[in-house]
């Protein structure tokens, strides 16, 4: 463009505090644009419809409706939807720039500004914007006054030709699907030349031979409508599969006949990949908010049934009552730790992490593999030479998740197959933690499992992590290895990526934060016998009446007194009245009125020596225990046993009088 055609357009400029860009502003009058100022988005919206300015440069914060809000009420109104839209900003976020590109803004500007590159990006835009009226114009002049078919081509040809600016791929094919045209956007986005892609086949080029399906819809559409717009998944030169947002129209001749179709095709997939994500992890956290209420519920009912079967036993001592009492206490144990394994999905594991080496796990791995597996399942294993990273873990949780994968590849391999397992060092850059929301930058090692199996749909591929989710027959499979998987790698602070080809088999590579740290597994003190009370006050705080009645009933038996509270108001009011005779508060964590940690706040501020056992339904508590103080470090989960019960008390118990035998010592 040069300087006479842009003399005459006009510039609205929208900023709160306009009044600090003067410069600025004076700078684009004396370059020839007549420059129109708003100072809120209201403002700006009237001017735009009555003034139509060429541009808008648009503040993104300001008072009352800020630029996102601006934009979409300009993009919405008909009068002022095409007027290109620049946002100016201060923040650079990747999410505020594709909030406000999806919005329909062209472009962003970051504050400070620079006069010289504020003038350079107008000039662009505009040019775009002209370009954008000059294509119009020259299509509808073509439709009413080309009357050869060379001519028309050469002339679509051309006015696709000043769009090589763009990095949209702009393709024209025959009705034969042969390119005709080839601009430099799609020269960048699949890789081929415009000399190796003239005169190919579309189909051929662009799509694996399980995505043309794909076609048969936009075909359809063509035909009834002459447009289509939708996703694409497409391929490059190299092999690797992209997502492209996809317009196409039917360029009719001067007929009226259809004879060519004008592609425009946008890069979408790293938008589409973190979409997916976020909707996964959506999706696993109301699940998981879901499975957490259910698991506390259970675990109340669980609590009760399993103390009473262990005083039944010791009530009643004919055989077969004890040996249908120990079916009923094994049962209720294994729903107890398949709640556990529910929820390990959405909360992790808490775990006793310690340095570990990946080679000794795979190596445990690759024994049991071996010994159990069909011997029409060859096992390869590809470790490095050269050492691999530590990395910090529970060593039985991480042989679990390898497990689980290697089991499922088994499954996947009726007829036998190859099973491989592989590890490496890997330095994860910024463009992969961008790609993966549990990634960051840094050293990691990845374990891969890979199988030449049956594969896994494209379809259901998002699906595979849910809990319960299975293709397995009835009966064959829970649906709870991979939710496992998801759940245990996540605790560790890693994350997942799976591969898969239908009929080519399925892998997946797990990363594990790298650890040059040593820690020492310190032994737990142990209590092989457990003395009974010797008189101590016990304080039990739970809404739930059978589990109150229970533990009193198995305290009491075991020589301890009780006091009963139902919820934190009247553990307060019961603690103050008994503070001196009370040894121990064994408190729920989720309670009406007032709940574990607030009661746990209040009776510190009365005693702050106070010896408190905390209880839950929920296996971990991460959330509610993260917001207590650090004196809180003896934690029962439900349902427990009795010697769950007593050792946790022993344990407070026993360090209560340590603490005191040392202070007599001093």
């Amino acid at each position: 463009m040069d300087a006479i055609s842009y003399k005459q357009n006009v510039i609205l400029f929208v900023d709160d505090n306009y009044q600090k860009l003067k410069l600025l502003l004076e700078y684009l009058e004396e370059t020839g644009f007549k420059v129109l100022v708003a100072d809120n988005g209201i403002n700006a919206i009237n001017i735009a419809e009555n003034a139509s300015p060429d541009l808008i440069l648009l503040d993104v914060l300001m008072p009352g409706i800020d630029g996102f809000e601006t934009c979409r009420r300009l993009k919405s109104n008909p009068v002022t939807e095409n007027i290109p839209v620049i946002f100016l900003t201060a923040l650079a976020e990747q999410v505020d720039k594709v909030k406000g590109l999806n919005l329909g803004a062209v472009d962003y500007i970051t504050k400070p500004l620079d006069n010289e590159e504020v003038i350079a990006r107008i000039k662009i835009h505009l040019r775009l914007q002209n370009l954008t009226k000059k294509l119009t114009e020259q299509n509808e002049y073509l439709a009413a006054e080309i009357n050869e078919r060379k001519q028309a081509e050469d002339k679509i040809k051309e006015q696709a030709a000043l769009l090589d600016i763009t990095t949209d791929a702009i393709i024209v094919q025959d009705l034969n699907n042969q390119i005709r045209f080839w601009n430099q956007g799609s020269e960048h986005l699949y890789g081929w030349t415009q000399t190796e892609a003239i005169a190919k086949n579309a189909n051929t080029l662009l799509y694996k031979p399980e995505t043309l399906y794909q076609l048969q819809e936009i075909h359809k559409s063509l035909a009834k409508n002459d447009l289509w717009q939708g996703d694409l998944y497409q391929k490059t030169k190299t092999g690797k599969e992209i997502i492209v947002s996809s317009r196409w129209t039917v360029m009719p001749d001067l007929a009226g006949q259809p004879k060519s179709i004008l592609i425009v095709n946008t890069d979408i997939t790293e938008k589409k990949l973190l979409e997916t994500q976020f909707l996964r992890a959506q999706r696993m956290e109301s699940i998981g908010t879901l499975a957490s209420g259910i698991a506390h519920d259970l675990n109340n009912a669980l609590t009760p049934m399993l103390m009473i079967a262990q005083l039944l036993e010791i009530k009643l001592a004919d055989e077969n009552s004890k040996q249908w009492l120990a079916i009923l206490e094994t049962n209720i144990k294994r729903a107890a730790d398949l709640v556990k394994h529910v929820l390990c999905f959405s909360r992790g594991f808490e775990g006793k992490f310690i340095t570990l080496q990946v080679k000794n796990i795979i190596a445990e791995i690759e024994q049991i593999v071996k010994q159990t597996f069909p011997k029409s399942i060859a096992v390869n294993l590809d470790i490095p030479q050269q050492s691999l990273w530590n990395i910090s873990g529970d060593a039985t949780q991480i042989h679990q998740v390898l497990l689980n994968l290697c089991i499922n590849a088994r499954d996947a391999m009726p007829e036998g197959g190859l099973l491989k397992i592989s590890a490496r060092n890997i330095w994860v850059d910024s463009n992969c933690a961008r790609m993966n929301m549990d990634a960051q930058v840094g050293p990691y090692v990845t374990i891969s499992v890979a199988d030449t199996g049956k594969g896994i749909p494209q379809e259901i591929i998002d699906r595979i992590f849910e809990p319960f989710f299975t293709t397995k027959e009835v009966g064959q499979g829970t649906g709870l290895g991979l939710s496992t998987v998801m759940g245990i790698v996540r605790s560790h602070n890693g994350f997942v990526k799976v591969m898969s080809a239908i009929g080519k088999g399925t892998e997946f590579q797990i990363y594990f934060q790298a650890s040059q740290n040593l820690e020492i597994d310190n032994p737990l003190t142990s209590y092989d016998e457990l003395p009974a009370g010797n008189g101590e006050l016990i304080l039990i705080v739970d809404d739930e009446e059978s589990i109150r009645e229970i533990t009193k009933t198995a305290l009491e038996k075991n020589g301890y007194k009780v006091l009963v509270a139902k919820d934190g108001i009247e553990a307060v009011a019961l603690y103050t009245k008994h503070q001196k005779e009370i040894s121990v508060v064994l408190i729920d964590m989720m309670m009406p009125s007032m709940d574990g940690p607030m009661a746990i706040r209040v009776l510190q501020k009365i005693n702050p020596e106070v010896k408190i056992v905390v209880v839950s339904g929920l296996t971990s508590n991460h959330e509610l225990l993260a917001t207590l103080d650090d004196s809180i470090t003896t934690f029962l989960p439900k349902p427990y046993t009795f010697q769950e019960l007593f050792t946790s008390l022993q344990v407070i118990l026993n360090a209560e009088a340590g603490s005191k035998h040392s202070q007599s010592s001093i």
